[in-house]
């Protein structure tokens, strides 16, 4: 059983100039609101384009270039509104792969607050929803015996007398069977437990034990790759459990619930009729000559003003000088 994760990469990447195929929502994404007249101030200065915000990403395109793009969202790191000369513009900090970029967005029309509102506000949501969609370990899952509910969360099963083989004794427990997610807990102490979200399930079987028969739940490499074992007796009962959580993940990977629910006052339109179709270019493209978009966005660690000017040799002028470990020679070969 292969997870929705898999194919899940809108929420966990910075991508550039994507394909009109991957700007289409996936199942579970909700278009929330679209701006028109945003300008991608750092990268493509001047050129007017489209802000779309979803539950799981901002896309950016160029209304005169549509295959000038830009999407990302769940890699932010901080995302703040400042002034930029007298207009007010939406800075965002991203974090991918080790790698930090940061955007500028600007309201070609001024006088709207929808920009800073509706990312600031979706991105908050998708933060505070974490729990639809990342595997915890010890975290606030029980209140009095009973699992707290996530919204749209329902217990389809609850199992009693479920013991978790993470240690050489074992540790017996309750298991809740969600729409959402799995979830074990001690009965001993309630917060020595887990909960699993289906996005994160990787593989699901029985498999056989120091403890037989087992059932053995394999986390997605995203969330730490864990193998977690679970004994429940009889074997019949084994079996049904399996049986539920494959059926359960199978509907929900049909359609995901992530847990960012954030309304609009006016519903904007499907993404699939905002998105321009791409024009064949009639102009034949040099290889040798490529750009690295990458480049335009790449932020300077934590640089607060510039360098000092130095005099180099090698070009017989005065340049701002390099960072430590960075050569003329490596810049070039960025280019190239």
């Amino acid at each position: 059983m292969a997870s929705v994760l898999d194919a899940l990469w809108e929420d966990r990447d910075v991508r550039f100039d994507i394909t009109a195929q991957q700007m289409k929502t996936r199942p579970g994404e909700v278009l929330i609101d679209c701006l028109d007249s945003i300008e991608d101030t750092k990268g493509n200065n001047g050129d007017r384009g489209r802000l779309l915000v979803t539950n799981l990403r901002i896309i950016w395109h160029s209304l005169a270039l549509p295959r000038v793009n830009l999407c990302e969202f769940g890699c932010m790191v901080k995302c703040i509104s400042k002034l930029r000369g007298q207009t007010e513009a939406l800075y965002i900090l991203t974090k991918s792969n080790n790698t930090r970029f940061e955007f500028i967005f600007t309201n070609v029309v001024p006088g709207s607050p929808r920009l800073f509102t509706s990312v600031i506000a979706v991105h908050r949501a998708y933060e505070t929803s974490k729990m639809y969609r990342d595997l915890k370990l010890r975290a606030a899952l029980i209140q009095n015996k009973q699992l707290r509910l996530l919204p749209r969360e329902q217990v389809y099963d609850k199992i009693n007398g479920v013991w978790n083989l993470s240690s050489d004794q074992g540790n017996l427990g309750t298991f809740f069977i969600t729409n959402v997610r799995i979830v074990w807990h001690a009965n001993m102490n309630e917060s020595f437990n887990v909960s699993i979200p289906y996005l994160q399930i990787w593989s699901i079987r029985i498999r056989d034990s120091k403890f037989g028969l087992a059932l053995v739940i394999e986390s997605s490499r995203q969330s730490g790759g864990y193998v977690l074992g679970f004994k429940i007796d009889p074997v019949d009962k084994l079996q049904d459990a399996l049986k539920e959580i494959n059926s359960l993940h199978k509907v929900y990977s049909a359609n995901p619930i992530f847990g960012v629910d954030y309304e609009m006052e006016e519903r904007p339109q499907p993404l699939e009729e905002l998105t321009v179709e791409q024009p064949p270019d009639d102009v034949e493209i040099e290889p040798d000559e490529q750009t690295d978009a990458f480049t335009a966005y790449f932020a300077d660690g934590n640089k607060q003003q510039d360098r000092e000017p130095v005099f180099s040799e090698e070009l017989g002028l005065a340049i701002e000088k390099l960072k430590d470990g960075f050569t003329l020679n490596g810049l070039w070969e960025v280019m190239g």
